[in-house]
């Protein structure tokens, strides 16, 4: 009975409220927990400078070197973390900006580092709608510093390993109020189908608390950069089922009634193509036997013309072959009597193809006796006249044509004399001229002395012209 009674969202309310408790200041409080025994722990000496404090520890969001030792230190800022440097007796900070370097001296100086980057706070607000049901709304909002110097005097940058963890879970706070406040006013599906409206009051409320709004207010020195919602989901699963339901019921239906429409219609087309093919079917069958009937009816007709055709094609072949028969042995008697006659022109022919060919061996020997009788005369008259020729030209040689042909052939003999080893020559008389001419005269001399002594008598060789003709050559 308690348990069904017992209120699960205000238990979910109650464990959410002390967590902000214990992140806004559990760490604060571990952290002077932690420098109380090193302060207690810390030794005494007598004499000389006392230890330097403990350095400040550069938390996890910023990388803050420290050099140097004791009083003579640098505090070394990354370019994109903001730093405020105070020291002990002046009323304004020494140092403030962004990415400032300073000395720093532990006994009079304290600083403060912030991140400048863009932060991130993710939100999950228990909100509930007008008809007071449960809805889980999750986004995101994105802020970065603008002004530090209103910033740092605002908000809470201690904590060691988390500066923006403070602020963040503050801003986180505001916006999951500004969500509640806005998704009270609103119905469930109007949160469901459009969370354009809690985006907007959620903007506008963030702004006026970190920006400011008019005015000589700065707000937190802060800016806001977006604010968006991701989404919105209904706590109770049974409520969620039931806004599921008319939608899914009413896609069920469609879906449903398309099924229904395509069986109907998958039904009444294959009823219709049923019986298209039965129609088709029958149609062919008929045509099949007509066509089978109309096949037989020819190949019987076929079967009968053709028989037909064959006993009156073998009584024709009988009456031709008797016809032939017939034919064939007056033909023969008639051929019997055409050999016969043949035969006897054969030897009538034959016999006088015999006296023909005596007559003709007859004649080609009396023919054969004439053309050699021809041939041995017309060589004879050959002779004849080649001897009248070389007579001739023997008894037309003269001294004066073997000169001139001696002459011709002058330089042909020099080609065909060796070569002379050694040429001495005497000349008698005045001149080169003379000299040339007699030497040519007593070569043309001795030319003609070697002609006439290899001359023939014309009287002691008649019947050798062609020796003669070769010696006047020579």
């Amino acid at each position: 009975m308690n348990q069904s009674m017992k209120n699960e969202y205000l238990d979910q309310v109650q464990e959410q409220q002390q967590r902000v408790e214990v992140d806004l200041k559990a760490r604060k409080m571990a952290a002077n927990v932690a420098a109380m025994p090193q302060q207690a722990m810390a030794p005494r000496r007598r004499g000389g400078f006392a230890p330097a404090p403990p350095e400040m520890p550069g938390g996890n969001a910023v990388d803050v070197r420290i050099t140097g030792f004791w009083r003579w230190r640098t505090v070394i800022v990354p370019p994109n973390a903001y730093v405020v440097h105070t020291r002990r007796g002046h009323d304004k900070p020494l140092h403030i900006g962004l990415g400032v370097s300073f000395r720093f001296n532990p006994a009079t100086d304290s600083f403060l580092v912030a991140p400048g980057a863009m932060q991130t706070i993710l939100i999950n607000a228990h909100s509930i709608c007008r008809e007071l049901q449960g809805l889980l709304v999750q986004g995101y909002v994105q802020w970065i510093i603008e002004d530090f110097p209103t910033a740092y005097k605002k908000l809470d940058f201690t904590d060691a390993e988390d500066p923006m963890r403070v602020v963040n879970v503050q801003l986180r706070e505001q916006a999951e109020a500004a969500i509640k406040d806005k998704v009270a006013t609103m119905s469930i599906d109007a949160v469901l189908s459009d969370k354009q409206p809690i985006i907007e009051e959620l903007t506008a409320r963030l702004r006026q608390v970190a920006e400011g709004g008019g005015g000589t207010d700065k707000g937190l020195g802060l800016r806001i950069v977006t604010v968006q919602i991701k989404e919105a989901v209904v706590s109770s699963a049974r409520l969620w089922e039931s806004l599921q339901k008319p939608f899914r019921a009413e896609r069920e239906r469609v879906a449903r009634l398309a099924g229904l429409e395509t069986e109907e219609a998958i039904s009444r087309r294959e009823l219709q193509v049923e019986q298209d093919r039965e129609r088709s079917r029958l149609e062919s069958e008929g045509e099949l036997a007509q066509l089978r009937s109309g096949k037989e009816a020819e190949a019987y007709d076929r079967e009968q013309a053709e028989r037909l055709r064959r006993q009156q094609r073998e009584e024709e072949d009988a009456r031709k072959l008797a016809v032939e028969r017939q034919q064939t042995s007056l033909h023969s008697a008639e051929l019997e009597k055409e050999r016969l006659a043949v035969e006897g022109a054969l030897a009538e022919l034959k016999h006088g193809v015999d006296a023909a060919r005596r007559k003709r061996e007859a004649l080609s020997r009396i023919e054969v006796a004439d053309a050699d009788r021809a041939a041995a005369n017309q060589q004879a008259r050959a002779e004849l006249e080649l001897l009248e020729s070389r007579q001739r030209i023997l008894n037309g040689l003269s001294p004066s044509n073997v000169q001139a042909r001696l002459v011709e052939l002058l330089p042909t003999i020099a080609e065909k004399l060796p070569q002379p080893q050694e040429l001495r020559s005497i000349s008698i008389g005045s001149g080169a001229g003379a000299q040339e001419g007699h030497a040519l005269t007593a070569l043309v001399a001795q030319m003609m002395a070697l002609v006439k002594a290899l001359r023939p008598e014309p009287e002691a060789s008649p019947k050798k012209p062609e020796a003669a003709l070769e010696g006047s050559t020579r």
